[in-house]
């Protein structure tokens, strides 16, 4: 604290009793035997003192500023002040010997080793650097949990009011034990107090486990229900999901009345508070999904990375215990749709990439083999009577062409489609199913109990009803259904052996008829065609490559390059001309 006047105030420890004097006159005294912590930070100290159960009000802590010392630099104010306060302190007020001590236990919240004295009205952490007194009176509840690795197990005890470290406040103590560390424990009380006091639950000489013989002794002095994970069973076999909380990864354990995560920070949820729970997409990868909690108080709590083989044994948990899942429309009864992978379904865009490069290779490959060219085009334009120039010439622009000529990709050839069942408008009619001759009967009942209704809700009202029939009423409108669908038969029997039902279709007819006939023509029709280009078949382009169901689009490109082949014809005759031309001036000349 800094001073009126320019001055500091000073601090005096005399005996029990911490004074402040300012200008030699006392300011205020602080007993040092109701401070309970002494913490430092930098040229900070902070004093916390016991609380007092019997009153409204109480003072809870205070700050002090050290100024930095100039005098003595060996030596750290803020330190000296703080050793000053702890000889005199009492930190933990105990009255009287501890009922069992247990040494150096591993907490993973506040983190470090700690001792457990443990006294008839309260529990005492002392660590390295801290201390903490923990009433009875504060503790929640006493949860015990097994690491998924089986070999080690989570002891959690939850407070309110939470333990203090400066700013921050631990609502949760973890300790970690291994299931193979065992112990021999002997309270600090006579068998006859054992007795008295703790009625059978606890005895004077003990032995077991670690982790059995705390939770044991806390459950006697707390008396509290030690809660342990139910029927919940994840794919692996164990009783808790692996899972990631604000960027830490821990363990997420469905209880029988709500969720606990340990560890870091420890969350739990009773399903009472929770409003909604939701099952999302993971964010970075298709093998994972993340879990997300709404609570009553429009808090969210989203554990992310879980495993998808989880989803199933989560989903069928929560939906046992009845929460209302968000997006229940779109997961229930889909579990095996959401299982699969992005990864795993047919992409339509990559396969067609894969076959264009197959092609183009495929076309690479046919270049190098033939530097002419004469694998993309019909091998009748090499057939000219032109000079040696020209055939240069030839050769140059027919690879350029080579190279500025598209891909067409073969198409596969289509499945004939079945002919489509022509309906007898003359035979029987079919006989309505035991549901639709319910139905028929109980429509205008539904409207009357559902005025307003529509005609879908109707389908889906009468739908819920029909589940709910007893086999009794179901088996009325059965009997009726199997008589209907016998007089069916009897009538289609009849109608058969009048003659009904027994003409074919036209188009069936018709296919019969003209079918091999079509079949012919269009094999003349394409041999007259390889006669007019010549009747090579050494090499065909693949533009000239016909289908059932393309022959509209070759036949087009078929005629575009009869037109550039005639094009390129008539340039190279008038190019012929023109060499000519001169030559024969010249001799005129002569």
């Amino acid at each position: 604290m800094k001073c009126f006047e320019s001055n500091y105030i000073l601090a005096l420890f005399s005996g029990p009793l911490l004074s402040f004097d300012i200008n030699d006159h006392t300011a205020f005294e602080i007993p040092l035997s109701n401070v309970s912590q002494c913490a430092t930070g930098k040229n900070e100290v902070t004093l916390e003192f016991h609380q007092n159960d019997d009153t409204e009000v109480s003072l809870m802590e205070v700050r002090f500023y050290v100024p930095p010392s100039q005098t003595d630099e060996r030596q750290d104010p803020v330190e000296a002040f703080a050793q000053n306060v702890l000889s005199k302190a009492d930190v933990i007020q105990a009255t009287g010997d501890a009922v069992c001590i247990f040494k150096e236990l591993q907490c993973l919240t506040p983190r470090g080793r700690y001792d457990i004295r443990i006294y008839p009205t309260f529990l005492h952490l002392h660590g390295k650097t801290f201390d903490y007194k923990i009433p009875y009176t504060t503790v929640l509840r006493l949860f015990l949990l097994p690491h998924k690795d089986q070999r080690q197990m989570f002891f959690v005890i939850s407070l309110d009011p939470p333990i203090k470290q400066g700013q921050t406040r631990y609502h949760f103590l973890i300790l970690l034990f291994s299931k193979e560390e065992d112990i021999n424990l002997t309270l600090n009380m006579s068998e006859e107090d054992v007795e008295k006091r703790f009625e059978g639950k606890l005895s004077k000489n003990m032995s077991g486990s670690l982790y059995e013989m705390v939770s044991r002794v806390m459950k006697a002095l707390v008396n509290r229900k030690i809660t342990v994970p139910g029927n919940f069973q994840g794919h692996s076999g164990a009783q808790c999901i692996t899972c990631s909380y604000k960027a830490s990864s821990g363990l997420l354990y469905p209880l029988e009345r709500g969720f606990i995560y340990v560890h870091k920070p420890p969350v739990h949820l009773r399903f009472e508070e929770i409003s909604c729970v939701n099952f999302a997409r993971g964010t970075t990868t298709t093998r994972s999904f993340d879990f997300e909690i709404e609570t009553k108080q429009g808090n969210q709590y989203t554990f992310s990375s879980i495993e998808r083989e989880e989803y199933g044994k989560l989903f069928d948990f929560v939906n046992a215990k009845k929460l209302n899942i968000k997006n229940r429309g779109f997961k229930e009864g889909k579990i095996d749709e959401y299982s699969d992978s992005d990864e795993d379904q047919h992409d339509a865009y990559l396969e067609r990439m894969k076959a264009e490069g197959k092609i183009r290779e495929e076309g690479n490959d046919s270049d190098d083999s033939d530097g002419s060219g004469s694998g993309k085009y019909d091998s009748n334009a090499s057939a000219s009577d032109s000079s040696d120039e020209g055939d240069d010439s030839e050769d140059e622009s027919a690879k350029k062409k080579a190279k500025k000529a598209k891909v067409v990709k073969e198409k596969k050839e289509r499945k004939p489609r079945k002919e489509k069942k022509q309906k007898d408008k003359a035979g029987p009619k079919r006989p309505m199913s035991a549901y639709m001759l319910w139905l028929n009967s109980s429509r205008e009942r539904i409207k009357s109990e559902n005025p307003g209704i529509s005609i879908t809700e109707i389908s889906k009202k009468a739908g819920e009803m029909w589940r709910q029939l007893n086999k009794d009423e179901k088996e009325e409108w059965e009997t009726k259904a199997g008589e209907a669908k016998r007089q069916y038969d009897k009538l289609k029997k009849e109608y058969k052996e009048s003659g009904g039902g027994s003409t074919s279709s036209p188009r069936k007819e018709k296919r019969k008829s003209g079918g091999k006939k079509d079949e012919k023509t269009r094999k003349s029709s394409g041999g007259e065609k390889e006669k007019e280009r010549g009747g090579n078949d050494s090499f065909k382009s693949r533009e000239f490559i016909e289908t059932s169901d393309d022959s509209s689009s070759d036949s087009d490109h078929k005629s575009k390059s009869k037109k550039k082949r005639k094009k390129k014809e008539s340039e190279e005759e008038e190019e012929e001309e023109a060499v000519s031309t001169p030559a024969s001036s010249e001799e005129e000349s002569d």
